[in-house]
């Protein structure tokens, strides 16, 4: 089963780390992560964010690491084989097509999102959001309502170039293709964050918004924000869609999985943190609210942007950070399906990246367009198609994949996940018997506190 010897590795560790930081930092780290700690307390929130990281996020990238690399192949057959001296029953791999399912929802609201963020690049670049002179919260309201939710057609075609930009890449393969493209995304990601956290912080009165960022009301720290930030740090880590399940499979044996885990979990809550620092000084700064939900960056920022120096010029640097995030993330979702269509199809690669990309963009990134507009009236579940496909793989599929996977190593793999994590007795008992026994009943109170 293992396809071993026809796969590529990556090329060094730092490649390897530098493509799971970039899979791990997408809009989850650039855009939800600052409007979550908007609506929840400030400070408060990062704080939880912190320790969530610590309680949740390492641990369970380990269990994705310890499943992808023991047989090197796809997020489905991840599921099989032999453990202990047994065959692994076929109904695991139910798991790893929850997980493709996961992944192709997620990519169906995703990819229109880097939709969004190229229009409102074009628009500020041929003036027409023009942010010249100080604008009101009424200019970026209307902006929004006009050229997003009501230009379907203008909407779908940045789409479709957002999408065709990582053909083009994964095309290249893992190596030439998604580990080269994060080797020079990934650095021009911290430049372009390190100017606007730089701008931002220098601004009169953003002193305020720091403390508001940094300085915890413990008064607000409750046990339900705490199981809300934990689900949040699913969605930051692309932890249940077989992201880090895939991307480990093709890393090699001899790597230090708890090193590679722990630098992945401190580069998340790094660049997670960051995003504050160039967004909460400045909302501060021009009175802006910073408790302005989804909408902060796309009506909220703009606002601030026409009320700075240089305003236009440091808008497009900000949307230009957002699509590279996204992109470095996408591509690895990507990957996901495209590696078990080549494995279990036996497809040639560049075939499975056009049924791929091609089948999301025609069954999810156009209903995801068309729902705000044309088909308003179509819900499921009571919510848009855009936001049915948000809800159902983050708060539903994406958990309970990650609930099979600890089970799966806890119950099923056993020693074998203590033989293939590869670190000390100690350490590999203490994280053994935690995922085992603590793992999933986190993951079930979060579970049911998403429904």
């Amino acid at each position: 089963m293992s396809n071993q010897s026809e796969r590529q590795s990556w090329s060094s560790r730092l490649a390897y780390i530098m493509t799971v930081a970039g899979a791990t930092v997408g809009f989850g780290a650039t855009w939800r992560f600052p409007y979550l700690v908007g609506e929840n307390g400030g400070g408060a929130y990062v704080f939880l964010f912190c320790v969530a990281m610590i309680v949740i996020g390492i641990p369970m990238i380990l269990v994705e690491n310890v499943i992808g690399r023991r047989m090197k192949v796809n997020a489905i057959d991840a599921f099989a084989g032999k453990a202990n001296g047994k065959k692994i029953p076929t109904a695991w791999k139910t798991l790893g097509y929850m997980g493709l399912l996961g992944a192709f929802g997620i990519l169906a609201y995703y990819m229109v999102l880097g939709g969004w963020v190229l229009n409102y690049i074009g628009s500020l670049i041929i003036g027409q959001l023009d942010l010249s002179t100080p604008v009101n919260v009424e200019t970026t309201a209307n902006f929004f309502k006009t050229h997003i939710h009501e230009s379907p057609w203008t909407i779908i075609a940045y789409t479709a170039l957002f999408v065709l930009v990582n053909y083009f890449i994964l095309a290249k393969g893992i190596v030439d293709g998604i580990e080269r493209s994060v080797k020079y995304l990934m650095p021009l990601l911290f430049v372009f964050l390190l100017v606007m956290v730089v701008r931002n912080v220098t601004l009169p009165g953003a002193a305020e918004g720091i403390a508001f960022y940094l300085m915890p009301d413990f008064s607000k720290i409750t046990p339900q924000l705490f199981v809300f930030v934990l689900g949040q740090v699913f969605f930051a880590l692309s932890l249940g869609f077989g992201v880090l399940i895939t991307l480990s499979s093709y890393l090699d044996k001899n790597e230090n999985l708890v090193k590679t885990a722990t630098i992945t979990g401190i580069m998340n809550t790094l660049i997670a943190v960051l995003a504050g620092f160039m967004i909460f000084p400045s909302l501060f700064s021009f009175g802006v609210p910073p408790n302005s939900g989804p909408t902060l960056v796309f009506q909220s920022l703009p606002i601030v942007f026409s009320n700075m120096w240089g305003g236009t010029i440091f808008a497009i640097i900000f949307f230009s950070l957002l699509v590279v995030a996204a992109l470095t993330t996408s591509l690895t979702i990507y990957e996901v399906i495209i590696t078990s269509l080549q494995e279990k199809t036996k497809m040639g690669r560049k075939k499975a990246i056009a049924l791929t990309l091609g089948a999301i963009f025609i069954l999810g990134n156009i209903p995801s367009v068309l729902g705000d507009n044309h088909w308003k009236d179509v819900t499921i579940m009571g919510k848009s198609i855009f936001d049915a496909f948000d809800y159902i793989s983050g708060n539903i599929l994406f958990i309970l994949t990650a609930l099979g996977s600890a089970i799966f190593v806890g119950f099923v793999l056993k020693d074998e996940a203590k033989d293939e994590l590869g670190a000390g007795k100690t350490l590999t008992t203490i994280w053994f018997n935690y995922v085992k026994f603590v793992i999933p009943v986190i993951i079930l109170v979060i579970f049911f506190n998403s429904l």
